[in-house]
């Protein structure tokens, strides 16, 4: 079976769950149509309380939704339960804000009457979302779709099905109908069929850059609109004014924060060639620090990665980087716990022939780089196929918001850690991605903006001039 939780921490099998049937899929297709349908003549505010409500149920079940993430993919528990906590604030953001934000807008026009777009839900939706955060990934596509009045259907990651069934179950506790949300286990195939069914009028993905080009292609063949969070080599700059004892406190935690699982985690380290021995030193201290051991146990702060292939792979890439010319500064060697851990490592001298030089590495492995010169570092930053986020330290901030303005990703964090909020619009360019999920972008990501021109009486002089001017194009 392909939907399989097994706890990376103890190597167990928790539990497996079957593909869905074609009369699974036909079902949640149909009730989420019929659900569209009635949305269609309501507004966003008769669903806020019932999104308000579900942020209630996540905060009242924390602990228990907390430790389905532990035991699916191993996230530190107080990670797990910080993930929670942020499902619900964005929640209570969209409940709030969403009527506004939906207004009509007017336009001024030279045409004969009132011209004004009107916001109307798309249809029904199909998110297809990865396993690092398997209920924040699913919220921040959820919260503001429900709003809309856009019914979803949940195509999770196979290694977090327990994940998909809690979030699923505490919309269904909820006041909120059943079909606003319903978790289908699709493989492939039925991914593909889902995305050609014509009820289905949009498609939000996060996940790999692999993952995004195939949906991305299924939904382009099928005309449907799509959203695409893909990977990150995210830089993070220290400019050489840097106060060197504050941002190497940040650096570590923003390689290791969900054992460095996290498209947004700063894996480029580019720093002045006057702080660059001292940063080192800090971050392999810093590093070395660690505590791995049990995800459920408060003083553990290195958890397991998510699985014995991704563990595979990240060893795989590190591997092949010191045998390409990278030079091994800290790290690689072998943590003697039954489960998926991976010891922190730091990597040098990457050139850009090395294959680590624009490969995404998904877990605890920080590169770092040394510059001589903002340009020098801009231009590092830049030189990668992706461009979702970044930070910039420097002691003046003027400066460092220059420098950030110049770095090509959809995001960038001046002297600040990179955080994720439902007022600010999250998503990248490049082969990042396109499209933007939470914040007002977010929200009109899957909206029909209706044009309406409304004249008090009919002019037809109007009316046929602009058929001639309509047909002439």
């Amino acid at each position: 079976m392909a939907y399989k939780t097994v706890n990376p921490y103890t190597n167990e099998v928790v539990n497996e769950y079957p593909d869905a049937t074609p009369e699974e899929i036909e079902a949640a297709l149909a009730n989420a149509q019929a659900l569209f349908k009635k949305w269609e003549l309501e507004g966003p505010e008769t669903r806020k309380a019932q999104l308000h409500e579900i942020a209630d149920l996540m905060r009242k079940h924390s602990d228990e939704l907390a430790k389905a993430i532990t035991t699916d993919m191993g996230k530190l528990l107080r990670e797990a339960q910080g993930e929670v906590e942020l499902c619900a604030m964005i929640a209570d953001y969209f409940a709030d804000h969403s009527t506004g934000l939906l207004q009509s807008t007017p336009i001024e026009t030279m045409a004969t009457g009132k011209a004004q777009v009107k916001k109307h839900p798309l249809g029904v939706l199909l998110m297809v979302e990865p396993w690092n955060f398997p209920y924040y990934q699913i919220m921040r596509v959820f919260a503001p779709n429900f709003m809309v009045g856009n019914p979803m259907i949940l195509k999770h990651a196979a290694i977090t099905p327990g994940s998909a069934l809690a979030f699923e179950k505490i919309v269904h506790e909820s006041s909120a109908p059943d079909a606003s949300l319903k978790n289908l286990f699709l493989n492939y195939d039925q991914v593909s069929e889902v995305i050609a069914d014509s009820r289905i009028q949009g498609v939000a993905l996060t996940g790999s850059e692999r993952g995004g080009r195939s949906v991305a292609r299924e939904a382009g063949d099928n005309l449907k609109k799509s959203t695409m969070e893909l990977g990150g080599t995210d830089a993070f700059i220290v400019l050489d004014d840097t106060d060197i004892d504050t941002v190497a406190d940040i650096a570590w935690r923003a390689r290791l924060y969900n054992a460095g699982q996290v498209c947004t985690s700063s894996k480029r380290f580019i720093v002045a060639d006057n702080l660059y021995d001292q940063f080192l030193a800090k971050l392999r201290d810093n590093f070395a620090k660690v505590i791995p051991g049990d995800p459920l146990d408060p003083k553990t702060s290195l958890a397991p990665m998510n699985s014995k292939k991704a563990k595979e792979k990240l060893q795989g890439q590190v591997d092949e980087a010191i045998e390409k010319g990278a030079n091994l500064y800290y790290g690689n060697e072998p943590i003697d716990l039954p489960g998926q851990f991976f010891k922190p490592t730091i990597l040098t001298d990457v050139k850009p022939d090395n294959p680590a030089f624009s490969e995404e590495m998904f877990g605890p492995v920080a590169q770092v780089y040394k510059v001589s010169s903002d340009q020098e570092a801009i231009d590092l930053a830049n030189d990668s196929d992706l461009g979702l986020g970044g930070i910039v330290f420097s002691g003046d901030s003027a400066r460092g918001e220059k420098v950030a303005s110049q770095i090509e990703t959809g995001m960038v964090f001046v002297n600040n850690f990179m955080v994720s909020l439902p007022e600010l619009p999250f998503g990248g360019v490049k082969k990042s991605g396109y499209g933007r999920e939470m914040y007002e972008i977010g929200l009109n990501a899957f909206v029909n903006e209706q044009l309406v021109v409304t004249a008090e009486h009919p002019n037809m002089d109007n009316l046929a001039g602009g058929l001639v001017a309509t047909d002439a194009e």
